[in-house]
């Protein structure tokens, strides 16, 4: 059986799998833990380092910011306002290779102090590029306003621009950045995990099918009620109080094959860039579609109007002839048997040669119509 199995192709590997292994999911990707939710910080610093593409002293916010910073360093105690003006004024503080940021981070669940997270870096100020840029120590404050974590690296930036000769090429955003793990944690976010009696499950796609497979598997794994469905999102489980085993309990619940609820019946399309995917559960009921184009060609000739030798007065003039052809493609109209599936409708558009375009009107149309049995989705 495996000499069998190495000499088929990929796509008859995918048919010899079971339907039960192809199709079983583990519970820890299906669903999150309420105790492990997520929290987003920010905060506003300042880049240093800049090759001149800095925001320059024309912004007030940049300025009093480098100020405010060097008083706290101790430079310009006495009378910081005028030295600050004196400073910049002699060119000893050029502010071209300063900008202005913001910073944005994603706190994960039960993050510890200590812990590093990655940080996003984007310029608000007049900054063309942060290229080579290094983010001075920027606190990183919750909704709350209090500070969980504090920034400072080198950022890595994947924008691009060059120039010369009156040309310029640009590549990515070159006025956002990041630093990987540039941030330290300072303040863990309280959660219920170790204190609450039971543990929430919360699912990352709503289906009442899912949630109930999975109150099947666990029940049965562990027997009782260990666990109970509020809704078709989240799910109760009793765990132990000792920590330590609530740790054990947990991952052996996370580890659990389940099999989910099928998706509902979706179609989405991305119509800039023409992208269309469709699921498996998506139905047409009956329904004779044709869709074709109309295209207008002018094709404009010039030509020069001499006139003969016999004739008196005539002067040589330039024309311009026009010639408009209008066509309209022969598209054969195709015809949609109730309950159609998948298959069939892609085969009935590549039938016609509909392009990614075509297609979308098409999708549209049906939808309008009534016939297509799904969500349409344009994004």
């Amino acid at each position: 059986m495996r000499k069998l199995l190495h000499s088929l192709p990929l796509a008859a590997l995918l048919w010899v799998l079971p339907f039960s292994l192809a199709h079983a999911d583990r519970i820890k990707d299906l669903t999150t833990m309420a105790a492990m939710r997520g929290n987003q910080l920010i905060g506003y610093g300042l880049v240093v380092g800049l090759q001149g593409t800095g925001d320059g002293s024309d912004l007030s916010f940049t300025t009093q910011s480098m100020k405010t910073l060097l008083n706290r360093m101790g430079v310009n105690q006495e009378n910081p306002l005028s030295d600050f003006e004196a400073a910049t004024s002699g060119g000893k503080i050029d502010l071209k290779n300063v900008a202005a940021v913001m910073i944005t981070a994603d706190l994960p669940g039960m993050s510890k102090p200590g812990q590093r997270i990655d940080i996003n870096v984007s310029a608000i100020g007049k900054a063309t590029n942060l290229r080579g840029g290094s983010l001075l120590l920027t606190s990183l404050r919750g909704v709350d306003g209090q500070i969980y974590a504090l920034a400072q690296g080198s950022l890595t930036a994947t924008g691009v621009d060059a120039g010369g000769a009156g040309s310029k090429v640009s590549t990515g955003v070159t006025t956002a950045a990041r630093i990987p793990s540039g941030a330290t944690v300072e303040k863990a976010v309280d959660n219920s995990f170790d204190k609450a009696d039971n543990v929430l499950l919360n699912l990352r796609d709503g289906d009442f099918t899912t949630a109930s497979s999975i109150i099947q598997a666990i029940n049965a794994k562990f027997g009782g009620d260990v666990a109970t469905a509020l809704d078709s999102v989240s799910i109760v489980v009793r765990a132990p109080m000792d920590s330590s085993q609530r740790v054990s309990f947990m991952s052996m619940i996370e580890n659990i094959d389940v099999q989910p609820g099928e998706p509902p019946a979706r179609i989405v399309v991305n119509a800039r860039t023409g992208t269309v995917v469709i699921s498996r559960n998506v139905r047409v009921s009956a329904a004779a579609v044709s869709h074709g184009t109309i295209s207008v060609s002018v094709a404009m000739t010039n030509e020069v109007s001499q006139p003969s030798m016999l004739s008196s007065g005539g002067t040589t003039q330039a024309v311009q002839n026009a010639d408009v052809k209008v066509s309209e493609p022969n598209k054969p109209m195709f015809l949609f048997q109730p309950g159609v599936d998948l298959r069939q409708i892609v085969d009935a558009v590549n039938q016609v040669g509909a392009t990614p375009s075509a297609l979308i009107a098409i999708l549209e149309a049906l939808k309008s119509s009534g016939s297509l049995r799904a969500e349409l989705l344009v994004i």
